[in-house]
């Protein structure tokens, strides 16, 4: 088949899709099929609606002869991607790894919401956020088939954006085969991500200055846009992982440390938490004293070993070979 991958960022890029990207690629590529990854250029310049109509013209010239288009967002890519499938008739997958108007509405408004409550309450949007919202729920309908990350997200997309059961899908995220941590020599909270409002490190940063002039014996270090290899050297070396979110979707990099066996704590408004249920620690992330609580606890070498031992049990694998296997599934039935 001719697939086309589009795609907002890719390597030498840092970043989830990236690496989703390149990954898929070279396993579509081992299986005999020619594929093309579109990523950004200039669009990552221009403004909002300007960019769309780019990508989307850059997407038709692109699109000749191709069996199936894969894109790697709902919005940036997704609905330009969209757009040009349906104009031309091809079958498109897009896969489902956030939700773009969520979290642009709380990076906006620094309206700290869970995505739950966002879509409960229907807050008032600015003008902005209106067109969005119409925008990504054009794309989500107009797909041929969605693939969600979790069960927990294909869910609540399902409930609350009224999508057609037969045509959405779960392909989980990978999940990397079990590797060697290194014993921490210091007390170190790791959290890697992009330092955007809902990740809700401000009130992460507060708990830990509180520690220190509590004169506790533990740290937290935030790094942003490392490249993979030099993040999985400082996730081996961590002593723990946290993520305090107010919503979460499946972060790779809580897979990626229990891989190592390390230890986590995590937000409760998470895809992941049925799957590590018995697994990680798991937080209200609104409750300060539950997240300082919850640190204090694992910095204990009791409970520490405990968790460590649970991490060590969780050997649940998910290859790249299978993700394209599934995608491919998902194309035979659309």
């Amino acid at each position: 088949m001719k697939i086309l991958i589009c795609t907002g960022i890719y390597p030498p890029d840092i970043g989830g899709p990236a690496i989703y990207a390149k990954n898929l690629a070279e396993e579509f590529l081992a299986r005999g099929h020619s594929v093309k990854v579109l990523r950004y250029k200039l669009e990552k310049k221009l403004p909002l609606g300007i960019r769309h109509f780019l990508y989307f013209f850059r997407v038709i010239f692109n699109i000749y002869k191709t069996d199936l288009i894969i894109a790697l967002d709902t919005f940036s890519v997704g609905l330009p991607a969209v757009c040009a499938a349906k104009i031309f008739r091809k079958k498109i997958i897009i896969r489902v790894g956030g939700d773009f108007l969520w979290e642009t509405y709380v990076e906006k408004t620094v309206n700290l919401i869970t995505l739950k409550d966002f879509y409960s309450q229907k807050p008032k949007f600015p003008v902005k956020h209106k067109i969005i919202a119409f925008l990504e729920k054009f794309a989500l309908q107009n797909a041929c088939a969605l693939a969600f990350n979790t069960r927990w997200q294909k869910e609540f997309f399902e409930r609350v954006y009224d999508l057609d059961k037969a045509k959405i899908f779960v392909i989980e995220n990978f999940y990397p085969e079990k590797n060697e941590g290194i014993a921490p020599k210091e007390k170190v909270f790791l959290f890697a991500g992009r330092r955007i409002k809902f990740k809700n490190l401000k009130i992460l940063e507060e708990i830990f200055e509180e520690f220190k002039k509590e004169g506790k014996n533990v740290k937290l270090e935030i790094v942003d846009n490392l490249p993979r290899n030099e993040l999985m050297e400082k996730i081996k070396r961590s002593y723990a992982l946290i993520v305090p979110s107010i919503t979460d979707f499946a972060p790779n990099f809580i897979i990626e440390g229990v891989s190592f066996n390390k230890p986590f704590i995590l937000t409760k408004e998470c895809g992941l938490t049925d799957k590590f249920k018995d697994v990680g620690i798991f937080v209200n992330s609104f409750d300060k004293n539950d997240i300082k609580n919850k640190i204090l606890f694992l910095t204990e070498e009791k409970n520490y070993e405990e968790y460590k031992k649970r991490a060590e049990s969780f050997n649940l694998t998910h290859s790249w070979q299978e993700i394209a296997g599934e995608f491919l599934e998902v194309y035979k039935k659309i």
